[in-house]
């Protein structure tokens, strides 16, 4: 097995195609295949594009419960580290948590993650669909007593996809309990453990921002039902990379990997990449 295969899991992916490759980093409770059309479409723009599994994800609650958010940096750690051992130059693009992963991963490894793509990064749970009731009330007992053991977030529609017929064909998965719904679309109740360790990511991803060098796109959607436009706005202001471009979206949700508008993000992602690539060898 190579060191690549080795960091995959059981549900990961890594395709070759290029001298160039892309790390992509799926959400808190996600799958690797919310990440699938994106790295398509990267593909065929001559990119090499891998994503692996975040440890304790794609299996059972309890496996997820069981996982810190140091195992999830840890896992794309490696990943990172494997890319590197092949291909020059490595992106990464994280959607949502993941964004947060990719922020940490570009604090440490400096100049080395060549570029960043940020897809509807999460530092604030303040979108439209995200009740006031439960921020105030279900946080502070999920992160600050015993409760958070006991306690899960269940995610309602939609899901954070608008595209009607993505939605429904999560709907379907998550009715019918298919014993592969973890693999396929995730886990939709959150545990308050898990609740719990995404605090203390964001927290930690806070704190690197001004140590992060790399050129950032940041993505985000105007209509996104879980995190507002102001979370662009925090990364951009804080960040201290040289060059940082914002493409807001319209007509979308919170999963832009899945839903109406993932072929111009797909596209955008691909040309700034492109950029990043154009000036370091001018650069050098």
């Amino acid at each position: 097995m190579s060191v690549i295969e080795d960091c995959l899991g059981n549900t990961g992916f890594y395709e070759e195609r290029g001298a160039d490759a892309v790390l992509l980093v799926h959400g808190l409770t996600g799958t690797p295949a919310e990440m699938r059309h994106i790295a398509k479409r990267l593909m065929k723009q001559g990119y090499s594009v891998m994503c692996p599994a975040l440890a304790g994800h794609c299996g059972t609650v309890s496996d997820l419960k069981k996982s810190r958010w140091q195992d999830w940096y840890a896992s794309m750690d490696r990943a990172f580290e494997a890319l590197k051992t092949k291909h020059e130059r490595v992106y990464v693009s994280g959607l949502s948590m993941g964004a947060l992963i990719g922020l940490l991963l570009a604090a440490e490894k400096g100049k080395r993650v060549d570029g960043l793509g940020l897809l509807s990064t999460t530092f604030f749970y303040d979108g439209w669909n995200m009740p006031r009731l439960r921020r105030k009330l279900f946080l502070p007992i999920a992160l600050h007593s015993p409760l958070r053991y006991f306690l899960s977030w269940k995610e309602n529609p939609p899901y954070g996809i608008k595209c009607e017929r993505t939605r429904a064909l999560v709907h379907a998965i998550l009715e019918n309990r298919d014993a592969l719904a973890s693999e396929k679309v995730g886990i939709f109740h959150t545990p308050g453990v898990t609740v719990h360790q995404c605090a203390k990511l964001i927290k930690a991803a806070k704190k690197v921002l001004p140590k992060v060098h790399s050129p950032a796109l940041i993505v985000h959607a105007t209509e996104d039902d879980m995190a507002s436009v102001k979370n662009a706005h925090f990364v951009a202001q804080r960040i201290s990379s040289e060059r940082v471009e914002t493409f807001f979206v319209d007509d979308t949700y919170h999963v832009l990997t899945l839903d109406k508008r993932k072929d111009d993000v797909a596209k955008r992602l691909a040309e700034f990449f492109k950029k990043c690539a154009a000036h370091a060898m001018v650069a050098a």
